[in-house]
């Protein structure tokens, strides 16, 4: 198993948008190009969206047909290809998830910051095996594994192996160099864990334990400030090192999960609505006290 933090979602993105960029500025349809190529429309269709990866010798071919000749812009490109192809740690879990949540996986390792927003659970980064356990014993959704004769509930053996797949992401924390994190969570999420008896205080010990880290940073907004911008939504935001990965936007549901690549101006609205959010919460010093005050009133 591949234990690279790397994962092939940012290259498979970044080289989608180089072909089809290079698609357009040779004046080619999407029609005309497959055509040339002896392709169906579908694949050109579904390399461009990113659907697919793209072979070494198609890829070539492909260059070739868009006129593009600079032999360092083809390695570059072919580089890019067969990053996008590589394999991760959680490739073995493709068909026991859903490919949205596969697609989350793969934007976590390689950013460089995440910024999630939390108003019902702890963030997945956060819990204890205990939390994780019960918390996806309970969710519900339309996912691989769930028996609809169960109520939509997952299997003891899908439990067991989607609670493995959380534990092991947070080898993320682990890195030499992990990436900044940063948590908003609304106080409900707070109540909500403590009243859970048998795991309520090993999670708060966890939250407390995350947030003396260097590289994260937990805030929590309290009742008292009422409603507040975004409290509704669910959300986390990833930033990536290169400057010419744009951010991604996650939402996610009981029902669905929906990804934003700030074509409409989207996610600059969900980055000024975190940092209204951040204001309005305690700050990362008052929510560690808090956390703190929490702690030692559960026996």
């Amino acid at each position: 198993m591949n234990n690279s933090s790397t994962s092939p979602a940012v290259p498979r993105r970044r080289l989608r948008a180089e072909l089809k960029q290079a698609r357009q500025q040779a004046g080619l349809t999407q029609e005309a190009v497959a055509a040339e190529m002896d392709w169906s429309l579908s694949k050109i269709i579904r390399i461009e969206t990113g659907a697919v990866g793209i072979s070494t010798n198609d890829l070539a071919a492909l260059l070739r047909l868009y006129q593009v000749d600079s032999a360092e812009r083809t390695s570059e490109l072919v580089a890019l290809a067969r990053a996008a192809r590589q394999q991760s740690w959680w490739s073995k879990y493709r068909g026991s998830v859903s490919s949205a949540y596969f697609q989350y996986l793969e934007y976590e390792a390689d950013a460089s910051t995440i910024r999630q927003y939390e108003a019902l659970l702890i963030p997945g980064l956060l819990q204890t095996e205990e939390y994780a356990t019960a918390a996806i014993n309970q969710y519900r959704g339309r996912h691989p594994g769930r028996s609809q004769e169960s109520g939509g509930r997952l299997s003891p053996k899908m439990i067991k192996m989607r609670v493995e797949l959380r534990m092991t992401r947070q080898r993320l924390l682990q890195r030499p160099d992990p990436p900044p994190l940063f948590f908003i969570l609304d106080e409900a999420v707070i109540h909500r864990t403590i009243r859970e008896e048998k795991l309520g205080r090993s999670q708060i010990d966890r939250l407390i334990t995350m947030a003396n880290r260097p590289n994260v940073t937990i805030q929590i907004v309290p009742f008292s400030v009422g409603m507040y911008v975004g409290m509704a939504e669910n959300y986390t935001i990833f930033s990536f090192p290169n400057a010419a990965d744009q951010d991604v936007l996650y939402f996610e549901g009981a029902q669905t999960a929906i990804f934003s690549y700030d074509e409409s101006g989207e996610i600059a609205a969900y980055r000024q609505m975190y940092e209204e959010q951040s204001k309005a919460a305690l700050s990362a010093v008052d929510s560690l006290e808090y956390l703190t005050n929490i702690a030692s009133g559960i026996a």
